[in-house]
């Protein structure tokens, strides 16, 4: 099974063939988080989300889930065994380590690192041009938020491998908000993530809207807006354009480069090219 699902990504050198390992290794510990009912109390976000069921066309390296409510006793403690036994059941030997965290911090993360030599495993039948014998390394961070912003809505969206089943993810306008929320507010002062700048190019492209009340409660808990308040379509247009003023698009083309099959998508980038795209953008329930 393992073999004609790598086949089925058709990798033709190394980097492509490590983002499809990765992405086998994400689906297979979303069916083991599954089997254990995680996403009785969890949903599903973030680029990896969108990427796998929604049909962004980027990889993303991460899988971000949120708690439907508090809970500060939530534990990766209670699932990590059935996400091992999944990949074991597949002939995937891994580790789960835990991520050291701040006291008191609202996530909890621990990191997931395949040990099984994946070219015995998996690639001797695969025609991958000038391959190499030596170890890949496939790692994967699950993180948790356990104090979640709430205000979303979730949907079912059908897993199909490596068996089906239905995994609770955030609805698209939620997703929005919250790749709006990290473009606009996150806090690294000297690093740009062109992958938010893909993915609201995406989002718009798509038509979906995005769920400012959901926005509204994010950059709340976040400090960053006034609680009570929602951002109407006004403030938030004058916000990216901003912040589209004050980016750097050759950084953010250069972040975003590896994550996607082809770059020349890029060519019309600039601030002009963002600011007629924004115009575009919708607001749910406007």
């Amino acid at each position: 099974m393992i073999k004609a699902w790598l086949q089925s990504y058709q990798p033709q050198n190394r980097d492509e063939e490590q983002q499809a390992l990765r992405e086998v290794m994400q689906e297979i510990a979303l069916a083991g988080l599954y089997r254990t009912g995680f996403f009785e109390k969890t949903a599903f976000y973030g680029g990896s989300a969108l990427h796998i069921f929604y049909g962004l066309p980027r990889f993303s390296e991460d899988l971000d889930f949120s708690l439907l409510g508090d809970d500060a006793d939530f534990s990766f403690d209670n699932y990590a065994g059935a996400i091992l036994a999944e990949l074991e059941s597949l002939g995937i030997r891994a580790t789960l380590r835990r991520k050291d965290k701040a006291s008191g911090s609202a996530t909890e993360s621990v990191f997931l690192k395949a040990d099984t030599i994946w070219r015995e495993l998996i690639l001797d039948e695969v025609a991958i041009p000038n391959q190499s014998t030596e170890r890949l390394s496939v790692k994967i961070k699950l993180e948790v938020d356990k104090q979640p912003p709430l205000g979303f809505n979730t949907e079912e969206k059908l897993l199909l491998k490596p068996f089906s089943c239905y995994i609770k993810c955030f609805s698209a306008p939620d997703l929005f908000a919250g790749k709006i929320h990290a473009l606009l507010f996150r806090k690294w002062k000297s690093r740009v993530k062109g992958r938010d700048w893909f993915d609201l190019e995406w989002y718009i492209r798509q038509g979906i809207p995005v769920n400012c009340h959901h926005l509204s409660i994010r950059a709340s808990q976040s400090g960053d807006w006034p609680i009570k308040k929602v951002i109407n379509k006004e403030q938030l247009m004058a916000m990216l354009q901003d912040k589209i003023a004050q980016v750097s698009f050759s950084q953010v083309k250069e972040d975003i480069m590896r994550f996607i099959p082809d770059s020349s998508v890029l060519d019309i980038w600039s601030a002009s090219y963002f600011t007629d795209l924004i115009k575009h953008l919708k607001v749910a329930n406007e």
